[in-house]
């Protein structure tokens, strides 16, 4: 089949998946699923190889992603539980004081979103900007805006989060280089969107606590846990995950040490001693029985299932381009594009994200998409972690109606649909564009 004819159908393939969420409401796991089957059978592969290759392609991501994003997600939710994500606020609040409160909120929410769902962490600490809101008189965005970037920061950038751990599976980055270029484009991004951008937009637009939210203390069966237990089991797995990715560059292949930390900051390893630590001291330690805590992390892994779903079939898409020579097509395309790689991914990502709104979706489409370029030009070690940023910014940025999260943000501070475009899109723009930058100028020292 002809050069021209493989792009037609990918191009006809990414048109179909947009048309099936956006038109019909298909969930997108199907959507994926129904587009990868046609590129496939459109591409002439025989009938039986489409399916070995929806298999293939399923099978290889699942089997890190689902275990990563299913310790994840049990993780997180005993942190929630125990009430370690409001120890988090009160003790980061207590520390600045109420004239850096952005600050603390900003930075609260930047720890939260690592272990903790965006929506989740949100709705949890929201109580904490309204009590601040009517103290001091001040604009809801005062206070909402820094924690929401925080929460979207490493939401976007940082594993364990999903979408990260997704994208790097899919193109084969380490999660160690991802976690320091994510933490290296989240700290400035939650900066310019967070306390920045929130004080501009607090002087313009008066956001009040809404009549319809009567929102009273959480109250937790047992005392709160102390900040530094928290904010240490958080950090266990990323240095963990971190320590594995440096041993590489300091100690030659072979060493004792190498190979020690190779295996305790496997992120899967990394993660299942992190679980175990939040059991065992937010749980069991804590008066949870044993049962208690196993239904905890039951419960955990019910919107866990459709992330790892939506993430498998963005592995079945990417391999059916591959198998069915697609993939090279498209890859060959756009290696021979002028714009820098770190620059094409993003703006892929930015029109699957404008197009149908979840940025899960757009991050392994977009992951999808650019595998094929990593292979023909050679790309492999830190640089696999710069396109991992620049998919989640192009993911992040232009957040509209078409958006869960746009929706949240509305409902909870009370505001129209203008008002959340001035203040929600343009601060997730604000993130990706921030996020972008960072990656550009790491990737003119990285090779």
């Amino acid at each position: 089949m002809s050069s021209t004819m493989l792009i037609l159908i990918a191009v006809a393939g990414i048109f179909g998946l947009l048309y099936l969420v956006i038109r019909t409401k298909l969930h997108a796991f199907v959507s994926l699923m129904i587009v990868s089957l046609l590129v496939g059978i459109a591409a002439g592969m025989p009938l039986n190889e489409v399916i070995e290759t929806v298999e293939s392609g399923m099978g290889g991501t699942l089997g890190f992603v689902a275990i990563v994003v299913g310790l994840g997600s049990m993780f997180g939710k005993m942190l929630e539980v125990s009430g370690g994500v409001e120890r988090l606020a009160q003790t980061l609040l207590k520390k600045f004081g109420e004239d850096r409160s952005q600050w603390a909120l900003g930075i609260a929410g930047f720890l939260v979103a690592i272990p903790v769902f965006f929506d989740v962490g949100f709705i949890i600490l929201v109580p904490i900007v309204y009590g601040l809101a009517k103290k001091t008189g001040k604009s809801l965005l005062y206070y909402g805006i820094p924690l929401l970037a925080g929460l979207a920061v490493t939401h976007s950038y940082i594993p364990p989060t999903p979408g990260p751990i997704a994208v790097a599976d899919l193109i084969g980055a380490e999660l160690g280089w991802v976690i320091l270029f994510g933490i290296m484009a989240g700290i400035p991004s939650m900066i310019i969107a967070g306390p920045l951008f929130g004080r501009y937009i607090a002087n313009r637009i008066h956001a009040t606590v809404p009549d319809y939210m009567n929102f009273e203390d959480k109250e937790y069966e047992k005392d709160l846990p102390g900040f530094g237990l928290i904010a240490s089991i958080i950090l266990v797995p990323l240095v963990l995950i971190l320590i594995n990715t440096l041993s590489t560059v300091i100690f030659a292949e072979g060493h004792i040490a190498r190979e020690i930390t190779t295996f305790i900051g496997n992120p899967i390893v990394a993660l299942t001693i992190a679980t175990l630590l939040t059991f065992t001291f937010l749980g069991t330690k804590r008066g949870y029985s044993r049962q208690e805590v196993q239904d905890i992390a039951t419960k955990a892994l019910e919107p866990a299932g459709i992330i790892i779903l939506v993430t498998g079939a963005g592995g079945v898409f990417k391999q059916v381009l591959i198998d069915s020579g697609v993939g090279d097509v498209l890859g060959e395309m756009m290696a021979g594009s002028p714009l820098p790689p770190i620059l094409l991914a993003f703006l892929i990502a930015a029109v699957v994200r404008v197009a149908q709104g979840s940025a899960t979706v757009s991050m392994v489409t977009a992951a999808g998409l650019i595998s094929p370029v990593i292979e023909i030009t050679g790309m492999e070690g830190p640089v696999l972690g710069l396109i991992v940023i620049s998919i989640a910014a192009g993911a992040t940025v232009l957040s509209h109606v078409n958006d869960s999260g746009f929706w949240l943000v509305n409902r909870f501070f009370g505001i129209d649909v203008k008002d959340t475009l001035k203040t929600w899109t343009v601060m997730e723009t604000l993130i990706g564009l921030v996020g972008l930058g960072v990656a550009l100028i790491l990737g003119l020292f990285i090779t």
